[in-house]
């Protein structure tokens, strides 16, 4: 692996056009099942995951979409964050939203990624792409990643991390709490990012403006692609205005949107506290 931070030129690599999705490595649940899963990836104990998949599923292609909660959260926020439309849209299509579930193990917070560099919560969800694919079928093209606050600063982290299938992903409150370096499994990979934060009063244990500005200008120096959005209302999630923008910018940035089809400009109607590069 590479770090995120090092300042190479996008030049220097032909660029991934097509997602490397992950092996099996355990036994793949019935996602039909229920509500809750159970995922058997190697390396790590049994996890369960939160799914919401539609009969389609089994005969269309659509995204998938992780949602990592805040300390003290719940995966049922992701039907908050994405809202009974999208989440119907998903399934329609024949997608799968997954709410993560953390590993009490994890520590202080939900995810190991949100202040350490232990990749168990990224082998639960390789384990979830890769069993979607063999058993639903997913448009690979189509995976993305969203988080708040503690699941945030985790996703910031898994979008380097898993840039090898990860197409965007969206950081309500998160980003980096220090100019570490992260490793990447796809230094020829380019990802886009939608990053919001509240503002000045956007601060829990860490501020938030400082932590997405922070990520803003690591990915930036990487080649990635980042727009960020100051929503002012605090350590939130942003209004409906930002939340339906929000899907906007990760349907409009499947695998491979370099240049991001936003590069000149963010689009009509696009939500007013979001700024793009430049």
């Amino acid at each position: 692996m590479v770090d995120a931070g090092g300042g190479e030129d996008a030049g220097v690599f032909e660029l991934a056009t097509t997602p490397v999705i992950p092996a099996v490595t355990g036994t793949c649940p019935d996602f039909h099942a229920g509500d809750t899963v159970t995922m058997t990836p190697a390396g790590v104990a049994p996890r369960d995951v939160r799914v919401w998949v539609g009969e389609n599923a089994d005969t269309m292609d659509g995204p998938l979409v992780f949602y990592w909660h805040g300390a003290g959260g719940s995966p049922t926020e992701a039907m908050q964050v994405l809202g009974a439309e999208r989440m119907a849209e998903i399934q329609a299509a024949g997608g799968m939203v997954v709410g993560m579930i953390h590993d009490p193990a994890a520590g202080d917070f939900p995810w190991y990624l949100t202040t350490g560099t232990e990749e168990n919560d990224l082998l639960v969800a390789d384990e979830v792409v890769a069993c979607a694919v063999e058993q639903v079928g997913i448009d690979v093209t189509h995976i993305h990643s969203i988080g708040f606050s503690a699941g945030a600063l985790h996703n910031s982290q898994m979008a380097i991390r898993r840039a090898s299938y990860l197409a965007s992903v969206v950081v309500y409150s998160g980003g980096l709490i220090a100019r570490r370096r992260v490793p990447t499994d796809a230094p020829d990979a380019r990802f886009a990012a939608l990053l919001f934060h509240g503002g000045a009063s956007d601060v829990v244990l860490t501020n938030f403006e400082d932590a997405t500005e922070t990520y803003r200008e690591t990915l930036e120096r990487a080649g990635h692609f980042a727009v960020v959005c100051d929503h002012g209302r605090g350590h939130t999630i942003p209004p409906e205005a930002g939340l339906s923008s929000a899907w906007r910018f990760l349907m409009d940035h499947p695998y491979a949107s370099y240049p991001s089809p936003y590069a000149s400009g963010l689009p009509e109607g696009f939500y007013d506290a979001c700024v793009g590069p430049g």
